[in-house]
């Protein structure tokens, strides 16, 4: 019996498996209630009584090497990196459905777009700001109703921090640091202390146009917006100038395009008038040159803001603003083809 002992043990130290099912084999032949290491124990009553303590040792000596062995080996299984790491169990379940652009995106990508083929280069600036660069390079008086705390929100006082209302302040900040010319436009998110509703919201999308040079008159800036306006909305587009006022314009206008659903005969949309009104817009006033630090004796310049929400809802006849924030699926799935 020693030398099959022997031989066993052997054997033990020597065990390998290239898989669990491997493993499971030899922990039958060895340790199960039929393998080969039972069989010894149960032929132990037959060893003379002068031997029954060495070989007692030697069985004992067996068992636990080779109970160790194949534990080490299914620990070492256990801990293989079979790939289940990279697994994350909060994924949704396949088939991944492909997502698309936000219509806010693509509207807004598709200004950028115009734009740029027209000579603007993109300017951005923080949404957390100053009164200087929202208000006051502006040519905001001190008692403006945009400056009243039931339209701005405040962060603190004294000085001023607000949310920018407008992303006029990315112009002023362009202009510190800039000499004519000067041709920009300005994306960005802009928040104001408005009740939520299906026509407004506390935050939105504007794109603002800046060019500041010699000889820039009101002709280049009624071009630039015709251009822009049969691009986004079709050659056919009409456009339509209205004087109206902004601190920061002198002169300035509300710009109404060509209704692209009756084509200017008169319908719900338009309420009957024939035009959309999508933009304002103005000559910069000289006082605004001034206060950033360009010549106005020597530059003028033209601005433009338009809402990208505004764009859109003329361009995909959204009813209702509130739709963009809400993160509704069914809503953007509407916009697959639009990507």
């Amino acid at each position: 019996m020693l030398a099959k002992i022997e031989q066993l043990l052997q054997e033990v130290k020597g065990l390998t498996a290239q898989n669990p099912e491997e493993l499971e084999a030899l922990r039958i032949k060895y340790l199960s209630k039929k393998g080969a290491i039972n069989a010894l124990m149960a032929d132990f009553r037959n060893v003379p009584a002068e031997q029954k303590k060495e070989v007692g040792m030697k069985l004992n000596e067996l068992k636990n090497l080779a109970q160790e062995r194949i534990a080490t080996l299914k620990e070492a299984f256990d801990n293989q990196d079979n790939g289940a790491a990279d697994l994350d169990l909060t994924r949704t379940a396949y088939p991944v459905n492909l997502g698309t652009r936000h219509p806010l995106t693509i509207v807004r990508n598709e200004i950028i777009d115009i734009f740029s083929r027209m000579g603007f280069t993109i300017a951005d600036g923080p949404e957390v700001e100053d009164d200087w660069h929202v208000f006051s390079s502006m040519n905001f008086a001190e008692d403006h109703p945009a400056r009243d705390m039931q339209d701005t929100f405040f962060i603190e006082s004294h000085p001023d921090i607000i949310l920018r209302t407008h992303t006029s302040s990315v112009q002023s900040r362009v202009m510190e640091v800039s000499q004519p010319p000067i041709r920009v436009i300005c994306p960005g998110r802009v928040y104001r202390n408005e009740a939520i509703s299906y026509r407004a919201h506390c935050f939105f999308h504007q794109v603002e146009g800046l060019y500041i040079d010699k000889n820039v008159s009101f002709t280049d800036l009624k071009q630039v917006l015709l251009q822009f306006a049969q691009e986004m909305f079709g050659p056919e587009t009409k456009i339509r100038l209205r004087p109206s006022y902004f601190p920061f314009t002198e002169p300035s206008a509300e710009m109404d395009i060509s209704c692209d659903i009756c084509g200017g005969e008169g319908c719900p949309f338009c309420k009957y008038t024939g035009w959309v009104e999508i933009l304002g817009c103005g000559m910069v006033d000289p006082a605004v040159l001034e206060a950033n630090g360009i010549d106005s004796k020597v530059y003028t310049g033209y601005a433009f803001g338009m809402g990208v929400e505004r764009i859109t809802n003329l361009k995909y006849k959204v009813k209702d603003l509130r739709m963009f924030s809400e993160n509704d699926t069914r809503f953007l799935e509407e916009f697959e083809s639009a990507n």
